[in-house]
């Protein structure tokens, strides 16, 4: 592609889709900016990077759009094969509501008194699952899924995207979708890099694979409970995104860290909302 026409995608991906998807979702005075593109810093793995590594990660990924290569579909996974409608990268919802959203990764924590709490509080969490990671436990969030919780994409097999080429990225997310839709009869709109690395070609294949936004995040909650932030005001604010990433062995359960977040949430007048519902 040349270079001037793959500034003019990016202008139009930048400028068309953010603005769109900000309108979406049910109403309630969420501003018409579109969703703040931010990359998150793969070094930790959890994101709490610095904000200048977030602008130099986005800044990458928005430098070259792909040229369709050899081997590449006609968006076979009911994307934008064209590559002309690349998913916004959010790491947090423009929004007036008091709402912030829980992504729950990778699928390895198999709680099930987390379960009774989503189902108690009817929490609208979303589950970013890794299928090599989930393996035999596809039941769990079954269950998950039949109170309340959303299922989402985070590859087949959890390796860092940036980097690798086209056809290995795409056999990623498409792989697992097409896993999610065997298995639940869903294919996922939501799309979570593992360690929140990415670049061009993953965004190109995301939407490829019928992805409409890649979410990242701004505020982490870790194993002990305790909140780390990416960038900006250290506390939770309207339209956050907060990542749950699994630990091996974490010394709080996922139900303790959540309902301990919970709390939190409530000190702040803030409760749960529907990423999907902002993101569609």
């Amino acid at each position: 592609m040349r270079r001037g026409a793959a500034a003019a995608v990016l202008l139009a991906a930048g400028l068309v889709l953010p603005a769109a998807l900000a309108g979406c979702g049910p109403p309630g005075g969420r501003a018409s900016a579109g969703p703040t593109v931010q990359g998150a810093d793969a070094g930790t793995g959890t994101g709490a990077g610095t904000e200048k590594g977030a602008e130099a990660e986005r800044e990458a990924a928005e430098a070259t759009v792909p040229g369709k290569g050899e081997g590449e579909g006609e968006g076979g996974e009911g994307g934008a094969g064209n590559g002309a409608g690349l998913p916004p990268v959010v790491d947090r919802v423009p929004t007036r509501d008091k709402v912030v959203f829980l992504t729950y990764d990778d699928g390895a924590e198999r709680d099930p008194r987390f379960i009774d709490l989503v189902r108690e509080r009817r929490l609208p969490v979303s589950m970013f699952l890794t299928d090599s990671v989930v393996g035999p436990g596809y039941g769990h969030f079954a269950r998950l899924r039949s109170v309340g919780a959303s299922l989402q994409n985070h590859t087949l097999d959890h390796p860092a995207l940036r980097g690798l080429p086209y056809a290995g990225q795409r056999a990623e997310i498409c792989g697992q979708q097409r896993k999610l839709k065997s298995r639940f009869g869903i294919r996922p709109h939501l799309f979570r890099p593992p360690y929140g690395r990415y670049d061009a070609t993953t965004l190109r294949a995301a939407a490829d694979c019928g992805i409409a936004a890649v979410v990242l995040w701004r505020i982490t909650l870790e194993g002990d409970g305790t909140l780390t932030y990416t960038r900006g005001a250290h506390r939770p604010a309207p339209g956050d995104i907060i990542s749950v990433p699994a630990g091996e062995t974490p010394p709080l359960t996922l139900a303790e860290r959540t309902t301990r977040l919970l709390r939190v949430l409530e000190e702040q007048g803030l409760k749960v909302g529907r990423l999907e519902d902002h993101l569609r």
